[in-house]
């Protein structure tokens, strides 16, 4: 796996580690939590975008494409954006993408 992809899968954990704060901390009901929640959001949609195809296959149980396709979503409808989509995201989601990129990283060491 090469240093970009390496990059991006922190990138991913980052934004992962940020949104489970959010979570934890503060009302998700809150503008400046939805906001910064979808921001993260936007930026794992941008990270994925940059993976190669070898990610995709070694953690099939991962919506990669979904979640490319969420990005687009928040980055050009982002007056269509249900609070109960990223607020569902952020609590359920989050934690699996976390686990998967941790599992990805973890191989990456291994080699």
């Amino acid at each position: 796996m090469s240093r970009h992809a390496r990059a991006r899968l922190n990138d991913i954990t980052l934004a992962c580690d940020a949104i489970s704060r959010y979570v934890d901390r503060a009302d998700s009901n809150d503008e400046i939590v939805f906001d910064a929640i979808r921001l993260r959001l936007l930026e794992i949609g941008e990270a994925v975008k940059d993976l190669g195809p070898e990610m995709f296959s070694t953690e099939p149980g991962v919506p990669w494409r979904e979640i490319a396709r969420m990005r687009d979503h928040l980055a050009h409808r982002y007056f269509d954006t249900a609070h109960a989509v990223v607020n569902a995201t952020a609590r359920d989601d989050i934690p699996l993408l976390a686990a998967a990129t941790e599992r990805l990283l973890a191989g990456i060491d291994e080699n």
